[in-house]
């Protein structure tokens, strides 16, 4: 059975009523409305009502950071839920203060010159991104810089509030394709030089590809890839990471001598992590592969230059391999690849191996790996 959805005739009133939620904070002030959102965040995570998740996010942390003492892995998981909530209220101010007049008081672009002559060129652009720092900041970014961005989201089930968050987006030259026929709907965009965003860290399922993650094996849509390719697009990885209360913008960035000036809650570095195109991957072994692992693996870099602002509640390693599922040995031709990579030394590889057997083992005693 699918979700219910709200009746037609409730849908008005219940985006009025949400509406007025979201606005009734914003007369607090940035700093006192996102401090309580920072603090109930901590409450719910350390929650008994939130215990299972807790512990996923835990579990995941360990995976990423083995090297990290419990206690670390308990504070980082705290302010992953800190920053999703913060993230939240951040979202109530985004509109009124990222104005064209405003946006370089909150905003600080670190080095993105490769990005922008990149924009600038022949070929049409894919802009990817996690769920990691404020995503959905990156693609507004963008469109403030003067490039109209179509950015590919998932539709509200309220018709009247999806409307309002696409006006409101539009305003700013962002534009919103629905997630739902996206890949119908993007090759025109592409083919019209119009740039588009993605946020691609989603699990690809059963039937994804599967690369490489902090050293373990992730399903990763094949869509991502095989739409760059198709378009023969470059490809540019990058983030909003927001910065800390008294934290230095990053040296040499962006901004206006009025920058320091605005709330510290609402201050973030845009930072590209990594850009290329069609002449790096197509003489790869395997383009798709390349391709994917490749921005997979700048997702990584992302996270490990703010490890509290990714969502580390997601089931990230949900979907298994299918050497994996069916209890069969780490298929030769998928090492070759991971070897084909440039940044993958062997050491690396084993590591992928080594995690790759143990899921293997622990699905086979019928547990969650």
């Amino acid at each position: 059975m699918g979700r219910k959805r709200t009746p037609a005739f409730l849908q008005t009133p219940a985006t009025i009523a949400i509406r007025t939620a979201l606005a009734a904070p914003l007369v607090l002030g940035p700093q006192t409305a996102i401090g309580a959102a920072r603090m109930a965040g901590r409450a719910w995570a350390l929650s008994r009502f939130n215990r299972s998740r807790f512990e996923r996010t835990t579990r995941h942390i360990r995976e990423a950071f083995p090297e990290l003492a419990e206690e670390e892995v308990r504070e980082l998981g705290a302010g992953s839920y800190e920053h999703l909530f913060a993230l939240g209220m951040e979202l109530g101010y985004t509109s009124r203060l990222l104005t064209e007049e405003g946006f370089t008081r909150h905003l600080f672009f670190e080095d993105i010159s490769p990005a922008i002559r990149r924009l600038l060129g022949e070929r049409p652009c894919v802009l990817i991104t996690g769920h990691c720092g404020n995503w959905e900041l990156i693609g507004y970014s963008i469109a403030l810089l003067g490039f109209p961005l179509a950015a590919v989201y998932r539709p509200l089930d309220l018709k009247p509030l999806d409307r309002w968050v696409r006006d409101m987006r539009a305003r700013r030259g962002l534009s919103l394709i629905s997630k739902f026929g996206a890949m119908r709907a993007l090759p025109p965009v592409l083919e019209a030089k119009y740039p588009i965003g993605l946020v691609a860290d989603q699990s690809g399922g059963d039937r994804g590809i599967f690369v490489p993650f902090f050293g373990r094996l992730t399903s990763t849509y094949k869509s991502v890839g095989l739409l760059a390719m198709q378009a023969g697009a470059q490809v540019i990885c990058g983030t909003a990471r927001r910065l800390k209360p008294g934290e230095a913008p990053p040296p040499g960035s962006m901004r206006s001598e009025f920058s320091s000036i605005g709330p510290e809650s609402l201050r973030y570095a845009i930072e590209i992590t990594d850009s290329y195109g069609p002449e790096d991957w197509e003489n790869q072994p395997d383009p798709l592969f390349y391709l994917t692992a490749r921005y997979r693996r700048a997702m990584e870099s992302m996270i490990r230059r703010a490890p509290d602002q990714y969502l580390w509640m997601h089931r990230i390693w949900r979907s298994r391999a299918p050497h994996e599922r069916n209890g069969k040995p780490f298929p030769p031709q998928l090492r070759d690849k991971l070897l084909s990579l440039p940044w993958m030394t062997e050491t690396d590889v084993d590591r992928v191996i080594d995690r790759s057997v143990r899921d293997a083992a622990t699905i086979a005693m019928g547990a969650e790996p």
